[in-house]
């Protein structure tokens, strides 16, 4: 048998025949963010004025974001944990990246240049490469559990996966305590408290999603 036949012989069994013991990734989504909201209540809680808060844009558009981010990291992660999985639905994650891009022209133009600094600088930046990744550890083990049950082809991207998924479920509940709302502060500590999950995740998943 001819090796380019084995390979395909062995993708269509794994995607016909999937482990019995794999859990439906609907149930581990609810399990990651019921573990990322026992986190933010058992750590640092909501910020004390979240009830006037939510009253305003940036804040509510923190959450938009995060949430469109963690939807469109799981559907690529769900979607290449089988082995003939599509990667294209990799091409989704451009709508939260184009999301934030725009959220920061238009910050951009509605602020004086003297703030920007101050407001790309922020005063949680410390807490928030500490409290995302601390917010994402449960929704990443939880993602790496589902997809070792499964066949990905590329471990080190499902992994890498995992960790965006996880941190931006993370991130999501981290923007109820967070002061800083502007988008500026959001495009720079957001993603580098993020990548810490995403190399992580991309770390765990070479060693233990290969198949």
């Amino acid at each position: 048998m001819q090796t380019d036949q084995l390979i395909a012989q062995l993708q269509s069994d794994a995607a016909t025949k999937p482990r019995p013991s794999a859990v439906g990734w609907g149930f581990i989504t609810i399990c990651a963010v019921v573990a990322a909201g026992l986190a933010l209540a058992a750590t640092v809680g909501v910020r004390p004025d979240f009830s006037t808060a939510v009253e305003t844009v940036r804040f509510d558009f923190k959450f938009l974001l995060t949430a469109i981010l963690a939807g469109t990291a799981l559907v690529a992660l769900t979607e290449l944990a089988r082995p003939t999985g599509d990667r294209r639905k990799l091409g989704l994650l451009l709508l939260p990246f184009a999301l934030l891009v725009g959220s920061v022209v238009t910050e951009l133009a509605v602020l004086p240049a003297s703030l920007w600094e101050a407001r790309m600088v922020g005063t949680n930046y410390a807490s928030c490469l500490t409290v995302i990744p601390l917010f994402g550890l449960g929704p990443l083990s939880l993602f790496i559990y589902a997809s070792r049950k499964r066949a990905p082809l590329r471990p080190m991207l499902q992994g890498a996966l995992c960790g965006l998924a996880a941190a931006a479920v993370g991130a999501f509940f981290y923007a109820a305590h967070c002061t800083d709302d502007s988008p500026l502060f959001v495009a720079t500590w957001y993603p580098l408290a993020s990548a810490i999950l995403v190399v992580t995740g991309a770390v765990v998943g070479q060693r233990i999603l290969r198949w």
